[in-house]
């Protein structure tokens, strides 16, 4: 078992806690999240102004707590936007979706300056947007494949089992 670096933690759901306290003030949660930083060997701080204070973080800094896709005015574009854990929204970019340790999705937010890992939830939301090309046997998100997705001999499928399989 780790020792904490800080009184402030992030666990991996986005959650902060103070002391052990869950945190409630989502202003204050918003003004860290504007300050946060990463150092050159991972670690995360809080800096504001002078003043630095080290954050102990469970996973990732940044969870993704929804998803669901938007389409253009001409209903021809089509994009996947995520709420995440500092309440702002933005657009999946999937060249950086990742299938993690213990087939947890992550992908990068914030001009890709920071991981955020997919709640389970947003996990499942993501999920109904996936599509199965039988013809290539090939998983799909809008136009890109998704590799980490893909059935082979050598992998499971990562899907959720009622999504998975032909009828995808």
């Amino acid at each position: 078992m780790h020792s904490p670096i800080s009184d402030i933690r992030i666990d991996k759901e986005g959650l902060w806690f103070y002391r052990g306290m869950e945190m409630s003030r989502r202003d204050i949660i918003r003004l860290f999240y504007r300050h946060l930083q990463q150092d050159a060997s991972g670690g995360y701080l809080i800096e504001i102004g002078r003043q630095r204070y080290p954050v102990d973080v469970e996973d990732t800094a940044y969870a993704v707590w929804a998803a669901y896709r938007t389409e253009s005015r001409n209903g021809i574009e089509e994009s996947i936007c995520l709420v995440l854990s500092d309440d702002s929204i933005e657009s999946l970019d999937s060249s950086t979706l990742r299938i993690g340790k213990d087939n947890i999705p992550y992908c990068r937010v914030k001009n890709r300056r920071f991981d955020a890992r997919f709640s389970r939830p947003s996990y499942y939301q993501l999920a109904e947007y996936v599509q199965y090309d039988p013809s290539r046997d090939a998983y799909f998100l809008g136009s890109v494949e998704i590799q980490e997705l893909y059935r082979s001999e050598r992998q499971e499928s990562l899907l959720p089992r009622e999504l998975d399989g032909p009828g995808m």
